[in-house]
């Protein structure tokens, strides 16, 4: 259904450009390229015109035989669609960097925020503090960052978007939170109080302002390791059933729209409430409706096939939810002294959100870290058992002479010339440091039967590609480089699908989910956002630690190698490997720029 519309849409804007006489000058043409089109199709040579930021020719090497600005000989390259992340919290990061860095150099053109019911928009007067504490909690920004990067000088959902027009390096666009919408309407009784019928009606007046502004959905969250910066659960944990079911009705009265959340099921499987709650909250908009993120781990089978069948009774019951997951294994660091994954094992949070002295106190005492080691590896932990492999954790930077030479060696190691057991170790180690030492897990699910189970949830109709968390956590994890691995370990590692089907992965499904109009394929009248790389040596840099944010803060980091160019509606923003620094992104905008998909 969408794609017959979306190639509709295409024709019209060919009409348009044939309007151009046949001697006219092109802006660019892209000759002897090996097309990759996004559908799923053969690659095949192909040549690709480009005026006016769309795609006016893509034709036979050859055949086009009329002049450009610019030509380009792509002679072993492959041409594809610009990457389409559907989830970023990049809502922040575009402000103080509108190239959206590290994910346009790893092909990507569009980006989707707003996601997991966090956006920074509706706003009241005297509540920036608040947001700002709640995403450096909820979704690691560093406050420095979010105080000194922006101006939080917006209160509409539309003035915030309004903001980012035309100065942006990538296409982005946001889906409504639900925490802002609550702490709106209800101040800070969001977190404590139920909504009364006038204000679900306000807020549902104001969800639909939002997205008459642009907003291309809604999103929230009901997952438990979600809390603002004084620790409390975030609006959205608060809200009834019955209140996210007229949110969510209210989707769908407006095109374009979708709708997206977090859940615990996320982290321990699906049980029969939540499985019902996803069946009513998508009918009730009559949209699809995505969560993320699905994690595969051949030691955890019972959760992956919980959530696969959970997707399975969604659609037998005539709703349409989506799992995104992880293509590849993300890097991540971890520190006993910053609140990370591991305050999420069972019951460490407690002992991890102590003062620096205390924690350590408790961390030196016997009891407490075999309490720690049983509960870290008991059912309860769930998605967080895949971080108890203690032997693989590999140690990063030290700040004690006690541990000196260890960085770059393995726990496991380690423990066996100490003659210990590796959490005693690890525990050590970091005790010496007083807590700073960072740390960089080996999770469990590496191994080949894992890696199969991942190439069959591809294939599975209700499982999507994404969840990188691009803009978040970002002195923690970094995720915004699955494009490039993926398509690298397509092309020279495992190889557990074929480049034309990796592509049609990252460009049309996701472009089909949200509804994006002309965006995900390269065919005539699609918008030129356009990825060219080197098939031989496409991969991503190595993680490093770069300082760079605002209020001199940190972020984990890693560039692209092997991406030629990457074009932003026709308009070059990376050019080897580095970004041009060009800003001809679009802020997609529901109605304008979506079209409407829904359960059926």
């Amino acid at each position: 259904m969408w794609r017959s519309k979306n190639l509709t849409e295409c024709q019209k804007r060919v009409k348009h450009l044939s309007r151009h006489p046949k001697d006219a000058t092109m802006d660019l043409i892209i000759r002897n390229a090996t097309l990759i089109d996004g559908s799923g199709a053969p690659e095949r040579p192909a040549d690709v015109a480009v005026t006016d930021g769309r795609i006016e020719l893509v034709e036979e090497p050859g055949r086009i035989d009329r002049d450009a600005i610019e030509e380009l000989d792509a002679t072993g390259l492959v041409l594809t669609p610009g990457f389409i992340d559907p989830h970023t919290h990049y809502d922040a990061q575009l402000f103080w960097d509108p190239t959206a860095s590290p994910s346009v150099l790893h092909g990507v053109t569009t980006v989707i925020g707003g996601n997991c019911g966090f956006t920074l928009a509706p706003l009241l007067p005297g509540d920036g503090d608040y947001v700002r504490r709640m995403m450096a909690k909820v979704e690691g920004m560093p406050l420095a960052a979010l105080e000194q990067g922006l101006d939080w000088d917006w209160s509409s959902f539309g003035e915030y978007l309004d903001r980012l027009d035309g100065r942006l390096g990538v296409n982005a666009g946001f889906l409504v939170g639900h925490c802002a919408l609550r702490r709106v309407v209800m101040g800070p009784a969001a977190t404590t109080e139920d909504a009364s019928p006038e204000q679900l009606r306000a807020m549902s007046d104001l969800l639909a302002e939002s997205i008459r502004a642009g907003g291309l959905g809604f999103s929230t969250t009901r997952a438990r390791t979600h809390s603002d910066g004084d620790g409390e659960p975030v609006a959205s944990r608060r809200a009834t059933v019955e209140e996210l079911l007229a949110l969510a009705a209210v989707v769908g009265e407006h095109e374009g729209t979708t709708l997206e959340f977090a859940s615990d099921g996320c982290l321990d499987g699906f049980d029969d409430d939540e499985i019902e709650f996803m069946i009513a909250f998508s009918k009730a908009g009559d949209r699809p409706l995505n969560w993320n993120v699905l994690t595969v781990d051949s030691h955890a089978p019972d959760r992956y096939r919980n959530q696969l069948a959970a997707m399975d009774r969604c659609r037998a019951e005539g709703a349409r939810v989506v799992a995104l997951t992880m293509p590849v294994i993300v890097g991540m660091n971890m520190s006993f002294a910053n609140h990370c994954a591991l305050n999420m094992m069972p019951d460490w949070g407690e002992i991890l959100g102590l003062p620096i002295p205390e924690r350590i106190e408790r961390l030196r005492d016997p009891a407490t870290r075999r309490f720690m080691a049983e509960r870290a590896s008991s059912p309860d932990a769930g998605v967080f058992a895949r971080l108890t492999g203690w032997d693989g954790y590999v140690i990063g930077d030290t700040f004690s002479p006690a541990n000196d030479g260890l960085s770059g060696r393995r726990v496991g190691d380690i423990a066996a010339e100490r003659n210990a057991d590796a959490f005693d170790t690890l525990i050590d180690i970091v005790l010496a440091d007083e807590l700073r030492t960072v740390l960089w897990p080996s999770a469990t699910d590496n191994d080949s039967e894992s890696w199969e189970l991942r190439r069959l949830a591809w294939q599975h109709p209700a499982v999507m590609l994404g969840g990188s968390d691009a803009g978040a956590h970002l002195d923690r994890m970094q995720g915004a480089n699955y494009t490039t691995r993926f398509i690298a370990d397509c092309l020279r590692g495992r190889r557990l699908t074929t480049l034309p089907d990796a592509v049609r992965m990252l460009t049309s499904v996701p472009a089909q989910l949200f509804g994006l109009i002309d965006r995900g394929i390269v065919t005539p009248g699609a918008h030129a956002d356009l990825a060219l790389f080197d098939p031989a040596t496409l991969d991503s840099e190595m993680l490093t630690l770069l300082n760079d944010l605002p209020g001199d803060t940190g972020r984990l980091y890693a560039g692209a190698v092997g991406m030629h160019r990457v074009w932003v509606g026709g308009v070059e923003v990376v050019r080897d490997d580095r970004s041009t620094g060009a800003t001809p992104g679009t802020v997609l905008r529901s109605g304008r720029d979506t079209q409407t998909v829904t359960t059926g």
